[in-house]
């Protein structure tokens, strides 16, 4: 081994904590943690790992792997080290790697497949060799070879390399197919394995033998071990998405054999062939092949929907369970995102909804590789969070509808028919979550029925089996759009209202499955119903009330969810003092039970914020308890990560309870507007002070939350803001970042949405903000033109230069003909709205300053223009002098222009505006 030894004192202290590390008492536990993370400052830190593992088989194997497993998470400081360290670090786990204990070896595995990780095989070469070696020895072979599966799959990539002028897959790659004769299953098993986490990065090492691997993979198809069969199948998958052509030749045999493996009755061979028709569906360009395939695939798909034994021996507990409290590990860990302002656009996504959704970089509920998500994962089985064979069949369904819509319901309509229609309850419940996963791309074909499903379904409600009430709650809620549709009052009468209530006696049902998923499901109806819910107020909230004094924990969270869901739907009908009465006594008394570092605070808070905004001066009563307490908790937070930056081996603290304050003091300030202001003056510490730190705080979430409350308080509170805004200001502007990272795009939009409001507040050519015009406009102007930005950042600046157009005109016309294009693409889409209005007419106004600027894009204008469904009479003022002075003085060569417009774009001109 390389010239390192360990001093003996330091030798004994890493040995002692690891040995207490075993003591279970959470007090013991945390002040191990904290001693661990500081040894990471100590130089060789891994060198005395590495020995402890290797070289002391006088200690304990408990104590010895605990050592593995701790060099394991720490190998990132290899790269940090002397040679000498790293040098004796690698060769200490190559040689327990060699160990007799088993447990020594399984963890020496771990350390090497985390060194070549971090260090690259590239710069481990005798690493790889002896690697290799050991596929040779045939008491060595398999600990190899497992250490190779992990390699290949966690970084197939780095392996896929040139070394000294030769490529080490160019060996390897043989070898592995060699190996899938082994007679041993678990060698077969690894080689395959191996083999096909390759295929994704296209590895041309691979590659230049693909026709040998897919005949090795057809040899393995028929293995009598389950393993072999199911990497069989992930390598079929795999080949389908990166090289159809090659299966294509042999598709018939390839469907048939993945059809077998489909209903095989090991799950984890059944799952993976079920992966293939996922992936085969996901490709619009195989639909060719696949369409022929429909009437066969399809029902076994719909098979396996069905739950099987092994799932009804954890799922079916008791019928009537509510009063049993939860266990903390049934409920899964929550992430909340920041608040997101941003445009609604006609017929798209909202800004707000792909925040939700994480496409900008937010955290979100569910990280998993998977593209397919039923409402969060909300499938029967939803306390279960594993991929299963069942989840993966409906969203294969799923797919297939979207893909085939009208062909795959008439291949399942008889199906179907029988399933729904029959005596055993599991097969009616798998073909309710048919029809739920179909409601998306069959819509069109399946709407004739619904007025027979949607009894159908609510009758259901009142099925015995909690499994079949849970999946039929989620059903409904993938049709709550047809049921909530103001087709007519007959319509309301059959098919919505009875919904309403059919999902809220569900909310209120005995089962605490069902009662997540009426709750889930009323809050889907909530938001597809918007005001039409506003002449039910009274009931439904009678019912959610009620629900607080029968939900357990986990239960409790989602009654939140609905409650903000419901705020956001109605709006300020829930301002109304008997709703106020309502709601709030069950809220304050949630509020007043939880502790400021409770978890569970984090939900209320997040729910507060949607009753804040939406009972507007009806939650006065309630707000300065509630400011204060946002307020200290914001200051605590504060206080918390700055002690984390002095002290770095503390835990960093969560953001969420820091992150949630804010947008609940966003929630009061555009709930309560000015009449917030004496609750601002008179808190202490003041929240203004607090918001200039939280800008500057390394998160973005906090920076982005903090972003939005600038924006409502500039409404609502401009008054007090005002004397904190040259600090803000400074802060904002360096938040407009022409190129941001992905995680740093919604603290970005934010801060561009919130310099419009500001500006607006300051009013028409105001000297204070006039310091700010040009670093602003020099930095939105960059983002508005970035064609990489998302359309949600593109928007609010454009809004932002709009209106600070609006008000300093002189200071912005000039730029005009670099924006104007890029403007007009921006916005011609969102609703009407006042934001958008007002940023029209500051638009107009840099128009009327400097008519040459638009001269360029005048087409835009004028499309943006038409777009426009009810602008304001001042903003429809101004279109018509701008575009009647246009034609009046020929600008920008006006007829020929317009002669060039298409021709809808002409008419609207010529009725709207005589033009």
């Amino acid at each position: 081994m390389a010239s390192w030894s360990p001093q003996p004192a330091g030798l004994q202290e890493i040995l002692q904590t690891i040995r207490d590390s075993t003591d279970t008492q959470n007090k013991v536990q945390r002040a191990i943690t904290l001693k661990l993370n500081s040894f990471t400052r100590v130089p060789d830190y891994i060198a005395y790992l590495a020995h402890i593992l290797a070289t002391l088989p006088q200690e304990e194997d408990q104590i010895r792997t605990i050592a593995g497993y701790l060099l394991k998470n720490n190998a990132h400081l290899i790269l940090k080290v002397s040679p000498d360290v790293a040098g004796y670090a690698k060769a200490a786990v190559l040689s327990a790697f060699n160990d007799p204990s088993a447990l020594v070896r399984t963890a020496a595995g771990q350390d090497i497949v985390a060194f070549l990780g971090v260090l690259e095989p590239r710069n481990w070469p005798d690493c790889l060799e002896q690697l290799v070696g050991m596929l040779d020895d045939p008491n060595r072979q398999e600990a190899a070879f497992s250490v190779f599966e992990k390699a290949c799959e966690d970084f197939p990539r780095k392996l896929d390399i040139e070394i000294n002028g030769t490529r080490p897959l160019d060996f390897m790659i043989p070898k592995f197919l060699m190996l899938s004769e082994h007679p041993s299953p678990k060698m077969r098993s690894h080689a395959v394995a191996c083999l096909s986490y390759f295929v994704p990065i296209s590895s041309q090492s691979l590659f230049a033998h693909i026709d040998t691997f897919i005949a090795c993979l057809f040899k393995r198809a028929s293995d009598d071990d389950h393993s072999v069969r199911r990497h069989v199948c992930q390598a079929l998958v795999l080949l389908l998405a990166a090289r159809p052509e090659k299966l294509m030749p042999e598709m018939a045999n390839v469907a048939e054999y993945m059809l077998y493996s489909t209903k095989d009755k090991n799950e984890s061979v059944a799952l993976e062939a079920c992966e293939f028709w996922l992936t085969f569906a996901e490709d619009p360009e195989l639909a060719p092949y696949l369409h022929p395939l429909l009437g066969r695939v399809a029902p076994v798909l719909l098979d396996c929907m069905v739950y099987g034994e092994d799932d009804l021996l954890w799922l079916e507990g008791d019928t009537e369970d509510t009063t049993v409290p939860d266990k903390e590990s049934d409920i899964k860990p929550r992430h909340y995102g920041a608040k997101s302002h941003g445009l609604d656009r006609e017929g798209a996504e909202t800004a707000e909804d792909a925040a939700k959704r994480g496409v900008y970089g937010q955290e979100t509920i569910d990280d998993d590789d998977d593209d397919y998500d039923l409402d969060d994962d909300d499938f029967a089985d939803e306390m279960s969070t594993e991929w299963n064979l069942r989840k993966c069949a409906a969203a294969a369904l799923d797919v297939l509808a979207v893909r085939f819509g009208a062909d795959l319901m008439n291949v399942l309509l008889t199906p179907l028919k029988d399933k729904l229609w029959s005596p055993e309850w599991l097969q009616r419940e798998s073909a309710i979550l048919a029809l739920g996963a179909m409601a998306e791309g069959c819509i069109d074909v399946i709407e004739e029925h619904l007025k027979v499903l949607i009894p159908y379904l609510l009758n259901t409600l009142n099925d015995p089996k909690p499994l079949v009430r849970s999946i039929t709650c989620w059903t409904l809620g993938r049709y709550a759009s047809w049921c909530t549709q103001p087709i007519s009052e007959e319509h309301k009468n059959r098919y919505f209202i009875p919904t309403m209530e059919g999902l809220l006696r569900m909310v209120l049902d005995d089962n605490k499955r069902v009662q997540e998923a009426g709750c889930s499901a009323f809050a889907t109806l909530e938001e597809d119903a918007g005001a039409e819910l506003c002449p039910y107020l009274e009931p439904v909230l009678r019912n959610l009330v009620f629900a607080f004094q029968k939900y357990q924990h986990k239960n409790m969270l989602i009654l939140y969810d609905a409650i903000g869901t419901l705020a956001d739907a109605v709006g300020r009908a829930l301002s109304n003092p008997q709703y106020v009465e309502i709601l709030m006594p069950p809220l304050t008394g949630r509020w007043n039970k939880l502790q400021d570092d409770d978890d569970d605070l984090i939900p209320l808070l997040e729910c507060l914020s949607s009753v804040a905004i939406a009972m507007g001066p009806g939650f006065a009563p309630y707000a300065p308890l509630v400011f204060q307490r946002c307020v200290a908790i914001v200051h605590r937070s504060l206080l918390q990560y700055q002690a984390y930056q002095q002290n770095p081996d503390l835990d960093e603290p969560d953001k969420s309870f820091l992150v949630v304050s804010l947008d609940l003091l966003s929630g009061l300030a555009q709930g309560l507007g000015v009449t917030l202001e004496p609750i601002i003056s008179h808190t202490q510490p003041n929240l203004l002070t607090l918001l200039t730190v939280c800008l500057k705080h390394p998160q973005a979430p906090v920076r982005q939350s903090a972003y939005a409350l600038v924006g409502d308080l500039a409404m609502g509170c401009f008054t007090l803001l005002g004397p904190h805004l040259p600090a803000i200001m400074a802060e904002l502007i360096q938040q407009l970042d022409p190129e941001p990272k992905v995680e740093f795009v919604s603290a970005c939009n934010n801060a561009a949405w919130s310099v419009g409001e500001v500006a607006l507040r300051y009013g028409r050519d105001d000297p204070e903000f006039q310091q700010w015009v040009n670093p602003l406009i020099a930095r939105l102007i960059p983002i508005l033109l970035h064609p990489k930005a998302p359309r949600s950042l593109h928007e609010n600046a454009a809004v932002s230069i709009g209106r600070i157009g609006l008000m300093h005109p002189v200071l912005v016309a000039p730029h005009l003909p670099e924006f104007a294009q890029a403007w007009c693409q921006a916005l011609y889409e969102i609703r009407d709205n006042e934001e958008k209005d007002s940023a029209f007419r500051g638009l107009c106004t840099l128009v009327q300053t400097n008519p040459a600027g638009i001269a360029k894009s005048l087409l835009w204008f004028c499309n943006a223009v038409v777009r426009w469904n009810n602008p304001s009479p001042e903003l429809n003022a101004m279109f018509q002098q701008l575009l009647t002075g246009f034609r009046n003085h020929d600008v920008a060569g006006w007829q020929a222009q317009v002669a060039s417009f298409p021709p809808a774009i002409q008419d609207r001109l010529a009725t709207r505006y005589g033009v």
